[in-house]
């Protein structure tokens, strides 16, 4: 039974209770509305988010069995670099030149290597910036151009042959800019006034044991080999080339870096430090060590790496000729890629961008800075 008031009809509240229902209920869908909202948006926002950077279960490193590349050998032959990385397992591979070891992280086959700077350079030119990044530095100097006793200037090397480790690598570009500087041409399919033949370190020392080559433009400890165990004569000591105005270290250029693939870095930031970490220990074990005691464990791992040890006097004078060194010289580098664009095996870009030495400088604290010389980060 419904009630009437006097002056109010049935129909009217009838109506208000159903406006004031469908209120209510027009509150709730509101206030539901908001609650799956907010949830939806915290769901979208968990997704949006990057995942947290982890360690990397694995890293691929490579270097080369050559002196100038020590802190790698040392760094794997006392597990330091292991005992760095911790939970991330190490593995390694060795390279003779590093066009090759380019090409084995552009790849995914590695992602980290002790490399020489010109190839360094190359990628980056050629990635447009997106390939690698140079996080440290590793040694400087010990590269000369070593020759047959006969030669005794730049004058007499027209027409004859020589030798560097692989075209577009570091003292190959070194070679062909040092010529051009003596009015000499050269192209990179083995023409020119002086023949320049890329050939495996190992393979040029039997070539110019067997007369078949006339100097090589090398590392250590190849050059010292050459000269102690084929007869060679050093024709230019490549510090004598740098002047420090570049570096602010007179006789220091860069010949073994440390670079690292942009996308393995961005992914394993702590990776990357870890790595550093153990880099840098190696480096001041090299530094401190006593001479008896770094001899021996750079031969046993030269024998690991390379397939022989060093006799005492090759080892001692290539030891004499590197600085073990994490900073990488970034001021040498315009000078490095003008001489890669006029040798002929890279291009005119710019380079900004090429260094990423924050971890580094956070591993090596406040007492030093590394400077990327206005190329990247530091």
């Amino acid at each position: 039974m419904t009630r009437i008031v006097a002056g109010e009809s049935a129909v009217p509240r009838r109506k208000r209770a159903v406006e004031a229902a469908l209120a209510i209920g027009l509150v709730l869908l509101i206030a539901l509305g908001a609650v799956v909202a907010s949830n939806i948006s915290r769901d979208a926002s968990a997704e949006a988010a990057p995942p947290s950077p982890t360690p990397a279960e694995e890293l691929k490193l490579g270097y080369f069995g050559n002196l100038t590349h020590a802190p790698a050998m040392v760094g794997v032959k006392q597990g330091i670099l292991a005992r760095n990385l911790g939970t991330t397992r190490l593995s390694t591979e060795t390279f003779n030149a590093g066009p090759a070891a380019i090409e084995a992280l552009n790849a995914g086959a590695i992602d980290a290597t002790y490399i020489g700077p010109n190839p360094a350079i190359n990628s980056f030119v050629k990635s447009r910036g997106e390939s690698v990044s140079v996080i440290a530095g590793a040694a400087a100097g010990g590269a000369q151009l070593v020759v047959k006793p006969e030669i005794t200037s730049a004058a007499d090397l027209r027409g004859k042959t020589l030798a560097s480790p692989q075209l577009g690598g570091t003292q190959d570009v070194a070679l062909r800019a040092w010529l051009s500087a003596q009015g000499y041409k050269t192209n990179v399919d083995g023409s020119g006034d002086v023949a320049i033949n890329p050939t495996d370190n190992a393979q040029t020392l039997k070539l110019f044991q067997d007369g078949k080559l006339d100097g090589a433009w090398l590392p250590e400890p190849w050059a010292s080999r050459l000269v102690l165990q084929a007869g060679a004569k050093v024709l230019v000591d490549e510090k004598d080339l740098w002047d420090g105005s570049l570096s602010g270290k007179a006789g220091e250029f860069p010949t073994t870096i440390l670079i690292v693939n942009k996308k393995f870095a961005a992914e394993h930031p702590d990776t990357v430090k870890a790595l550093l970490r153990g880099h840098a220990e190696a480096v001041a074990w090299l530094n401190n060590a006593p001479a008896a005691e770094k001899a021996d464990v750079i031969n046993s791992a030269l024998q690991e790496s390379a397939g022989a040890a060093l006799p005492a006097d090759v080892l001692a004078r290539s030891l004499q000729n590197v600085i073990f060194t994490v900073d990488p010289l970034a001021g040498t580098y315009p000078k490095l890629l003008k001489d890669g664009v006029e040798a002929g095996t890279t291009k005119q870009a710019d380079i900004a961008g090429l260094f990423d030495l924050r971890a580094l400088n956070g591993v090596i604290g406040t007492g030093q800075r590394i400077s990327a010389a206005g190329l990247g980060l530091d």
